[in-house]
């Protein structure tokens, strides 16, 4: 959905979360994750994926992309999230985003929604662990100051699309989604997820994406990630 306005966050737990006990870590999660899904079902949300970071940056271990109908959905999500007593021990970085397709970027496959196990409670949260069948870059960027200025000839437009295509047919890109901020992040205005069955694939992307001409006049920020609980967060949505 085009249309749909998509949250993305940086997220993690603050060291004081494993100061708590057991007992009490479950009683906030629980009453955490009854919370974010009676905000979901009350806005409509229709898209959650999750990726837990390779090398985690400090606090930040996961980048989440939350799909509403509206902005309503997307205000009240962050609104609970934050919510105590589970918001007080965690990370949160939030931006607006829409899904974008550019006709230069129609190529990009896109991979079905998991299934979540039928009859499966969302409310009753099992071990949760990443998807080893698959590596996943995170990349954030956008032009560089001026690059618009630039003949696309003289950045190498065709090119960098041709080199980016024949590493994702080599490679069997399995998915390739493109988010555009609703204004500019500190890593640029695009967020790109792209998702390989090995770590090949994902070096030759962003190999690729550094050659020259093309990576003169753009800035790339990369991530290595895997996919967190697919079939687990599948039952979140309605």
């Amino acid at each position: 959905m085009s249309d749909s306005i998509v949250v993305l966050y940086r997220g993690g737990r603050l060291p004081t979360w494993h100061q708590l006990s057991i007992e009490e870590q479950t009683s906030f999660q629980d009453e955490h994750v009854d919370l974010m899904l009676t905000v979901g079902a009350r806005h409509g949300l229709h898209g959650i994926e999750g990726y837990r970071l390779l090398a985690p940056r400090e606090n930040w271990e996961r980048w989440w992309a939350i799909r509403f109908p509206d902005l309503a959905g997307a205000e009240a999500w962050m609104q609970a999230e934050v919510a105590p007593p589970y918001g007080r021990y965690g990370y949160y970085e939030y931006e607006l985003a829409r899904s974008w397709t550019p006709p230069s970027l129609d190529w990009l496959p896109r991979r079905n929604p998991p299934e979540s196990t039928p009859g499966a409670d969302p409310r009753v949260v099992p071990p949760l662990s990443v998807d080893r069948n698959s590596i996943v870059v995170i990349a954030f960027g956008g032009w560089e100051p001026g690059s618009g200025d630039v003949a696309p000839q003289t950045r190498g437009d065709v090119e960098r699309s041709e080199q980016l295509q024949q590493v994702a047919h080599r490679h069997g890109l399995l998915h390739g989604e493109v988010f555009r901020l609703l204004g500019a992040g500190r890593d640029g205005d695009l967020a790109w997820v792209l998702e390989f069955p090995t770590l090949d694939g994902a070096e030759a992307w962003i190999e690729t994406e550094g050659m020259p001409p093309a990576e003169a006049y753009q800035r790339r920020a990369f991530h290595l990630a895997r996919r967190w609980a697919p079939a687990y967060f599948a039952t979140w949505v309605s």
